[in-house]
Parts: structure tokens; sequence; C-alpha cells
């Protein structure tokens, strides 16, 4: 029940839904950049609860199945192949002992998510399976995929009958929501931080009028973005404090930065803006030179959105019911 890598990809690491509890130790959430689509995986593949997925990052991986196991990959469309044939992304797919899983060229988004039924055989270190880098933490020994690596799945689907198992699974109709869909915006929802007082009206008028462009300088920990530069009012020392998912930091060049995954535990540079947790997505999804636009709505607008996310992946989890009784 193993899986052989014969390219690693770009950048290929195993995530969950994160480290939490242990930020004031230092320690990053981390967890993976697109929530939406590692869980939209995991529920194609019959998992219960948070499993972890693999990551892939613009240039997908070739992966060598040395059992069969049942996969789903969601989030950016990078043509992927099974035994050269084209797959669909947001299905579920059963893979045969010697078949192999490739990527082609990218047509939307940066990171998709693979998904195997049982989950990766990985072990957790402080709670979570999520491969932290820069600390050489989780995942498969704290690093990204390299070739020849050999990772275990922990379901065992030998002895089971694939064919009639994977026509039964063709027969299942997934419906997305358009919120758990890769869905283009004009603009990222965002809040109005309680620092934005610090800042002068037209740093403000500029951030929530102004265009973005995605810096090359950008990445799991945090995306730099190039645009109309955000002064202060006055000079402010600020205490550290905690930072979050999607807050948008401006240090003292004047040029935002949005925390991502990977964020540092605490910041004292004043932020602007926090990004919707139901955008997030967009922002991970962004390639450098991506134009980024923001616009501000309330944060009882924000709880009202994620409520909504939440509602549509509780009736997908219901409507799925019959794929997870195929795998008892």
């Amino acid at each position: 029940m193993s899986i052989t890598v014969l390219k690693p990809g770009m950048l290929s690491s195993f995530q969950d839904l994160g480290r939490h509890g242990f930020q004031h130790l230092g320690v990053p959430v981390g967890g993976a950049m697109d929530e939406r689509a590692h869980r939209l995986a995991n529920l194609l593949v019959g998992n219960e609860g948070d499993e972890a997925t693999l990551e892939i990052t613009l240039s997908g991986p070739s992966l060598r199945f040395e059992a069969p196991g049942c996969i789903a990959i969601c989030g950016a469309q990078l043509n992927p192949t099974l035994n050269d044939a084209p797959i669909p992304n947001n299905r579920p797919i059963i893979a045969q002992a010697g078949d192999l899983l490739a990527f082609g060229a990218r047509d939307a988004g940066l990171r998709a998510y693979i998904a195997w039924h049982g989950g990766a055989d990985l072990p957790a270190v402080l709670g979570s399976r999520s491969t932290y880098i820069r600390g050489g933490l989780g995942g498969y020994q704290g690093r990204a995929l390299k070739k020849g690596d050999v990772f275990a799945m922990r379901a065992d689907l030998r002895g089971r009958n694939l064919d009639k198992l994977s026509d039964r699974l063709r027969d299942i109709k997934v419906y997305l929501p358009a919120i758990l869909g890769m869905q283009p915006r004009t603009a990222i929802r965002t809040v109005k931080s309680a620092h934005a007082a610090l800042f002068t009206p037209a740093a403000v008028q500029a951030f929530f009028s102004g265009d973005y462009r995605v810096s090359p300088q950008s990445e799991r920990m945090g995306y730099r973005l190039a645009g109309p530069k955000l002064e202060l009012a006055h000079t402010a020392q600020l205490l550290s404090e905690a930072t979050s998912f999607g807050s948008v930091q401006v240090p003292p060049d004047g040029s935002p930065i949005v925390l991502m995954a990977d964020r540092q535990t605490t910041g004292g540079y004043a932020k602007i803006a926090h990004a919707a947790s139901v955008d997030l997505p967009i922002i991970a999804q962004s390639m450098p030179g991506d134009i980024l636009r923001f616009a501000e709505i309330s944060l009882e607008q924000a709880r009202a959105l994620d409520q909504q996310r939440e509602d549509a992946f509780g009736k997908l989890e219901l409507a799925l019911a019959p794929l997870r009784a195929l795998f008892g």
C-alpha cells in the first residue's frame, strides 16, 4: 500500500488543516493554503475528518501506485493524467497497482490537492501531519517530496472488485455549490483592521481602490503585493501580537503583505485589513504577476459568508453519504 515518487514536482508537501495551539511556542499553524480544495478532496474520497492531502504547486509530481487506491484532485487545474489518459478534477478516481499519475501544463490556479481514501500513513507531530518545511516538522520527513521517496497509504483496497467500485463511484453525482468552486472574483472581500486608523485616509482609500500585483517574492509564508504605497498617518510603535491567516500587514516600505498559512506567529507591523476567510483560496491560487483588488465588507458580512461556506460543506457531506458507504 505505497506510492513511489518518480518526479517530485516544483513543491509537493503533505498538508492538513494545520498545527493549532502552539503559536505561543513559536510554532506556526501552517496547513493547506487552499483549505476549501483540501477539504473538498477529502470528502470526495470518503475520508472522515482531516486527513493530510498532498499540496502540489504549479508543476505536479509523477507518482506510481504500488497498490490500488482511490484519489481525488481538487484546486488548480494542472491537467492530471492516469497512464497518460486525462482525468477530471473534483471526482473520485480508482487507480490500480502500477498506474502512473502525472500532471501537464497549468490551465488555472496554482495549487492542487491530492487526497487518498484512508489518508497517508504519516506520523502526527504536535497534533498535525502538515509539513512545516522551515522547521523540518511533520509531513514526509519534514520536507517536500523528492525523487525516490516512498510513502504508504492506510487504506487497503486489494481484494476489492475495483472495476465495479469504479463504476459505482462514476454513477454518483457530485454537485458543487458555487461557494465551494474556483469562482473568479473581481475583488477580495476584506474587513478593515482596527489598525486602519493609523494610516492616512488616502492610504486606506488607495488600498480599497487600487490594483496590486502579486510579487515573485510570494510563497506559503506571505504574498507580497506591488501597487499603491500605504503610508501611516504618524509613526507608531506597536506591540507584537498574534498573526492570522489573511491579515494584510504593511512594513515600513508601504507595500502590503498578505499573511498566509506559514506566517510567523507574531508581528508588530500595522495591519490595514483582514481578508475574509471565504476568499483566502482566491489569494492562494493566485500566481506571481496576477492582479488582486480588495473590497471592504463588514465583520458581520464576513461571518455570514463563512457560515454559508460551512453550510455548503455540510450539505455536500450529507449528499456524499452513498460514496462513503461504498468503502464500508
